[in-house]
């Protein structure tokens, strides 16, 4: 699979961007595991074009995340453009690796977002935005790409047309949430409609799948009876980003790996951990890490006190004692992906 010049090789798989989660030390560990292809938390255009330090922050990449895609979402057109132009120019204006695309965000369902018109709100206004993708495709030489949603309600899955024009107006991938934006994060996501967009004649450029891929099992089964070019996983990469390798080595083998003992989940934590404290600082970084420390160990037994710590421990020389502690106490422990991720 290509996305332009970008060639991902054969059935990859991506992380969804998710804000407050897949920021560059997550993207880290992520990549480690075999991700192929990784995004940044979606950046507002506004606060881009505002010089808000937030979302300029959330330009900067590393060359380890190779190859890395830059989210941007709002709905003015004139801001999506300007902000489009600062994602490609990353490396100059916040300095590291910068943006190998620019992906459009048009499916985020959260009220903030969708209700004033952004992320998937623009599924209520499709012209609008086939318009600001355009635009967009014509002010930057990067590739771009979309994501988006099926529609905004049950009784508008536009999808299969919209996506259509979409590549009309020159993206050069889709990914597709099989929810509509009323549906949020709850029900089955529709892979059938995703499918129906994949096997499209008209349809030339690839088709990403994403929605409830939480196994290898079933995302052989996406891949196989869908057809997508490449499967995207969001949720399910929270406090288990080793399911990239699971997966893998699913599609490779046809057998599915043991699941992470709690010493090699231990090591995880310490280097996520590290990575967190190097990319933001000993504060922010210890802060941000607190979710990812407590997820990692999400099912052991008798752990509620343990996790207390994680959560609200700032020294970091403390938390490490910690983590070597959990090592001591379960290290020989095995917790199943069902209770642990």
């Amino acid at each position: 699979m290509k996305i332009g010049e970008i060639d991902l090789g054969k059935q990859p798989l991506f992380l969804a961007p998710m804000e407050d989660v897949t920021d560059a030390s997550f993207r880290f560990v992520c990549k480690e595991f075999g991700a192929d292809m990784m995004y940044t938390e979606f950046v507002s255009s506004d606060g881009l074009i505002r010089d808000a330090k937030k979302s300029l922050d959330k330009l900067r990449t590393y060359d380890y995340e190779t190859p890395i895609g830059i989210q941007i979402y709002g709905n003015i057109p004139e801001a999506m453009v300007d902000a489009a132009r600062m994602a490609e120019n990353a490396a100059e204006l916040v300095g590291g690796h910068g943006a190998d695309l620019v992906d459009i965000n048009f499916g985020c369902p959260v009220n903030k977002i969708a209700r004033r018109g952004a992320g998937s709100g623009m599924m209520r206004e499709p012209d609008k935005m086939v318009r600001i993708t355009k635009m967009v495709v014509d002010a930057v030489r990067l590739p771009v790409t979309v994501k988006t949603r099926l529609g905004w309600d049950e009784d508008s899955k536009i999808i299969v047309e919209l996506a259509e024009r979409l590549q009309d107006a020159g993206i050069k991938a889709l990914t597709v949430h099989g929810r509509t934006r009323s549906q949020m994060y709850k029900g089955d996501a529709d892979w059938t409609l995703i499918g129906k967009v994949k096997e499209n004649p008209r349809m030339h450029i690839p088709v990403i799948g994403n929605g409830d891929i939480d196994s290898p099992e079933k995302a052989k089964e996406c891949f196989d009876r869908y057809g997508v070019d490449g499967i995207m996983i969001g949720r399910a990469t929270y406090g288990h980003p080793w399911i990239f390798r699971e997966i893998r080595h699913y599609l490779d083998t046809g057998e599915l790996l043991p699941p992470m003992g709690v010493d090699e989940r231990v090591a995880l934590a310490k280097r996520h951990l590290a990575k967190s404290i190097e990319v933001k600082g000993e504060k922010v970084g210890v802060l941000e890490m607190r979710r990812h420390l407590s997820a990692y160990f999400k099912g052991l037994p008798d752990f509620k006190e343990t996790r207390l710590k994680l959560v609200t421990l700032t020294d970091p020389s403390e938390l490490y004692d910690t983590l070597d502690y959990v090592a001591s106490r379960w290290g020989s422990d095995i917790v199943t992906d069902d209770t642990a991720s």
